[in-house]
């Protein structure tokens, strides 16, 4: 298919270790057993492990820790490429980039510095217990270090993790604070709880914690009252992700569906000319979700380069163009993926097919939080001038 969107706007250096190789290598490994793997759901273990074989766990590690010192406009596009064949390892992927960022984002720099360079040493996968609206897991002083009880949902990538950022209530302050524990810890509990209609295999379940230890060096900061704007990064770069995701997907499906329109060997049905109208019309949708993401990712590198300098106003401006980009790319990739169907015809329903996956992964991960929050604060923005106010999700 001609190309839909422009390359990222920031590649890696070639060569035998260049990340960018290494995706596309894996992708084409993975694209083969897609449709299968979705539809058996469960852990995709062998293929966390052969990306876990492929360094790109290190990807946007700092060089000084053995890391590729990627930057996150090339991070998101290797997990929007992933996402084109296979949405829930490039959610499980993707999240753990974003989860090797939180000793920066929430940690002093010795926190940082030992997590960044551990996680390079040791190989570590990075999970995800973090769910900010889930305030069930309370963290309990005991004596010099702390006891951790509760439950967490929507733990995506939490099986076969070697590490577990976790939030809880200090039940001495109320904050929601960030904690980084070891997986394997005595009292965690993985459940295989995760049931949707679609991220079939990103083990989104749920995790317990009964009387879980967690020592002083473990607990990073507080991310219900962040001193800074920075501190308020996390939510942008999960978002703009997001987005990266949906627009992987859609352009998934759009691929799969020309493949099979261009591999039909009867009915002519890629010369219907209603069909390459309607071809015509959900490429130019997509034409515009895609100049939005890519529109926003320049912004927020420069606020992630920022660092603590970053002013309130710079992440306002950032914020505010993630959250039309990942609105514009759900709208548009739900409409798109829906449609697939009209442009293959009845042959586009067949199960071995698979092409209905596009539209239940995309439906499953475009709630992961309000939509309609996003367009009041880009409506306030546009109508008043009014700045958002940083949230979980904004």
């Amino acid at each position: 298919m001609p190309q839909l969107v422009d390359a990222a706007q920031a590649a890696v250096a070639s060569g035998p270790a260049d990340p960018a190789a290494q995706m596309e290598a894996l992708v084409r490994e993975f694209q083969r057993t897609a449709v299968e793997r979705d539809q058996q759901g469960g852990t995709p273990q062998a293929e966390r492990d052969r990306i876990r074989a492929s360094g790109l766990l290190h990807l946007v590690l700092p060089a000084r820790h053995g890391g590729h010192g990627a930057d996150w406009i090339t991070a998101f596009d290797l997990a929007r490429r992933l996402a084109r064949v296979d949405a829930s390892l490039a959610h499980v992927y993707s999240y753990h980039n974003l989860g090797v960022a939180i000793p920066r984002i929430f940690g002093s720099e010795e926190q940082r510095h030992h997590y960044e360079a551990a996680t390079v040493r040791e190989g570590w996968w990075w999970g995800n217990a973090l769910n900010p609206l889930d305030r069930r897991c309370h963290l309990v002083a005991d004596g010099d270090n702390y006891l951790l009880e509760g439950e967490k949902r929507f733990c995506s990538g939490s099986h076969d993790a070697e590490i577990l950022p976790v939030t809880a209530v200090d039940q001495a302050s109320g904050a929601l604070v960030v904690l980084v524990l070891p997986g394997d810890r005595a009292g965690i509990r993985l459940h295989h709880d995760w049931d949707a209609i679609g991220q079939r295999q990103t083990d989104s379940g749920s995790v317990s914690f009964e009387r879980v230890r967690v020592f002083r060096h473990e607990v990073l900061g507080s991310r219900s009252d962040a001193a800074t704007p920075f501190g308020t990064i996390r939510a942008c770069l999960t978002q703009l992700n997001l987005a990266h995701i949906f627009l992987g997907i859609v352009e998934g499906g759009l691929e799969e569906a020309r493949a099979c329109l261009l591999g039909q060997a009867a009915g002519g049905r890629s010369h219907d000319p209603h069909v390459i109208q309607l071809f015509g019309e959900l490429w130019l949708q997509l034409q515009g979700a895609a100049a939005l993401v890519q529109q926003a990712a320049v912004p927020l590198q420069q606020a992630w380069d920022r660092g603590p300098a970053l002013t309130a106003e710079e992440r306002g401006a950032c914020a505010l163009r993630i959250a039309a980009a990942k609105v514009a790319t759900s709208r548009a990739g739900l409409d798109i993926t829906s449609r697939l169907f009209e442009l293959v015809g009845a042959r586009g329903v067949t199960r071995g097919l698979g092409l209905d996956r596009h539209w239940r992964n995309l439906r499953t991960l475009s709630l992961h939080d309000p939509e309609a929050r996003k367009v009041e604060v880009l409506g306030a923005w546009a109508l008043h001038g009014q700045w958002p106010e940083p949230g979980f999700y904004l």
